[in-house]
């Protein structure tokens, strides 16, 4: 028989920080997906978590020897409004893992029934945010985004009950933990500061143990946060993508991204881009998400302002000087994104203009975001193309083009050297919303997991061109554009 070598630090925080919770068994589980190399990476035998017993446990039918189940506790802005107690509504963490390599990572069932924290709902996730979720995660991690994981899916044999009858399915999820901006305002709205100050302790040492001997803690704590997000964000802007809520409960303090409900990577660029049902007055469109970040993690500082300094007036300060510095923290990590987009060893201030006058002619063309990135490569590399049946700049370019082609000139990279951050920047595969609507449209209403599996195997390589999975790379049809995603509560 195969087990989870679980090592539950969390369940070992005090009683108030979660609820022991058991997932709610399921009718007729039934085996999706297992993420081989990451179950082996992770200490489980992958034949073990296909099996029917794996089924069951990622079912919740089963819990494992030494799994500790328990729902979180937490509060959050959403959309700008504070909720002062949210918690995992429709999770159980299971417990966690420590890899060989020494690294700690929760085992999470997402869709495993209600706990305290349901607020009247279901626990239950239809199919479809599964197979989102699936994909997503797993094309992030490709990518080389900081991001939870997948590590396995069932069905359930039941429905879920939406606005109409759905087949259920539960997701294993793996994160470097579920810890959140909102776990903090959890506490500190509360005045609970011995309980603040549990969980800095716990949150620097499991996240950021190289500053363990910071003398103040949770101001390295803090700092180091800040640092996560900004690149993390930066990461997001320069593939097009669009999360689409950003609430402080979905904002992990390790700089992962987590929740995947209404996100999407658009197609046609355009900085205002929103898809999220949920977020009708823009709040969280593509070209806000830094200011997002900004603001999110000024409510983090303004939680840990009890821990900071026993003086208000001198934590404040401090704070203030750490949150401050997420825009030129961003700024740097958006910029060297931008370099090997372009193929430039650095961003020097002339080339704001040449960045600035792109993204305006791709809004003005309504050019495909990704698409127009990885031409660019193909025009460094100057070896003909793989996309050119789908996508060419258009005459409007040409001028912006040729200042480019200049630019190159004076830029001390190789061409070989450009080629290949350009490569490894610009990517021809992601998950395009209309090919994982494909995917779950497939599984909900046939119970067919072809097109999930397939185009998970092209998302495992995004950077690199192949003839199998060029219908991969092609942008959506008029008939096919998926303007709205939405949220699987």
């Amino acid at each position: 028989m195969g087990s989870i070598p679980f090592d539950n630090s969390y369940a070992r925080l005090p009683d108030l920080f979660y609820t022991r919770q058991a997932p709610t068994p399921v009718r007729v589980p039934g085996p999706i997906a297992v993420n081989r190399p990451l179950a082996e990476y992770l200490g489980i035998d992958p034949d073990w978590l296909a099996s029917p017993e794996g089924t069951d446990v990622i079912a919740g039918n089963t819990v494992p020897e030494l799994a500790e189940p328990l729902a979180a506790v937490y509060a959050g802005h959403q959309f700008g409004s504070y909720n002062p107690q949210l918690g995992d509504g429709r999770a159980v963490l299971l417990g966690e893992v420590v890899t060989v390599d020494g690294q700690r990572f929760d085992i999470q069932l997402k869709g495993s029934g209600p706990t305290p924290y349901s607020r009247g709902g279901d626990g239950r996730s239809p199919m479809g945010p599964v197979i989102r979720e699936y994909l997503l995660s797993e094309a992030f991690h490709a990518l080389g985004i900081p991001s939870t994981r997948a590590l396995a899916a069932v069905s359930t044999g039941e429905d879920v009950s939406r606005e109409y009858p759905l087949p259920g399915a539960v997701m294993a999820r793996v994160a470097s933990s579920h810890i959140r901006i909102g776990t903090f305002q959890f506490f500190a709205a509360r005045g609970e500061q011995e309980a603040l100050q549990t969980l800095s302790e716990y949150a620097l040492q499991r996240h950021y143990p190289d500053q363990a001997d910071a003398p103040n803690q949770p101001l390295a704590l803090l700092n180091s946060v800040i640092s996560a997000q900004a690149e993390l964000v930066a990461q997001w802007m320069c593939l097009g993508f669009i999360h689409g809520v950003m609430n402080t409960d979905n904002m992990l303090i390790g700089g992962e991204t987590v929740d995947f409900g209404p996100c999407a990577f658009m197609d046609e660029f355009s900085a205002g881009k929103v898809f999220s049902s949920i977020d009708q007055h823009g709040r969280y469109a593509y070209a806000n998400q830094p200011a997002i970040a900004h603001w999110n993690l000024a409510t983090l500082a303004q939680a840990l302002l009890p821990l900071l300094h026993e003086s208000q007036e001198e934590a404040v300060p401090l704070a203030q000087a750490a949150v401050d510095s997420f825009p030129g923290q961003y700024q740097l990590a958006h910029h060297q994104g931008m370099a090997n987009k372009f193929g430039l060893a650095e961003i020097t201030e002339p080339d704001n203009k040449l960045i600035e006058d792109f993204f305006a002619l791709l809004e003005a063309e309504k050019c495909d975001f990704t698409l127009a990135f990885r031409r660019l490569y193909e025009l460094a590399r100057d070896e003909g193309s793989d996309i050119d049946p789908w996508f060419e700049f258009t005459p409007a370019f040409e001028l912006w083009l040729a200042q480019w082609r200049r630019r190159l000139t004076n830029d001390p990279l190789t061409p070989e050297t450009r080629a290949e951050r350009m490569r490894l920047a610009n990517p021809v595969f992601i998950p395009r919303n209309h090919r994982v609507e494909e995917a779950i449209r497939a599984a909900e209403d046939e119970q067919d997991f072809r097109a999930f599996h397939a185009l998970g195997a092209c998302l495992e390589d995004p950077y690199t061109w192949r003839e199998d999975c060029a219908h991969y790379a092609v942008p959506p049809m008029p008939q096919e554009i998926v303007q709205r995603t939405f949220c699987g509560t």
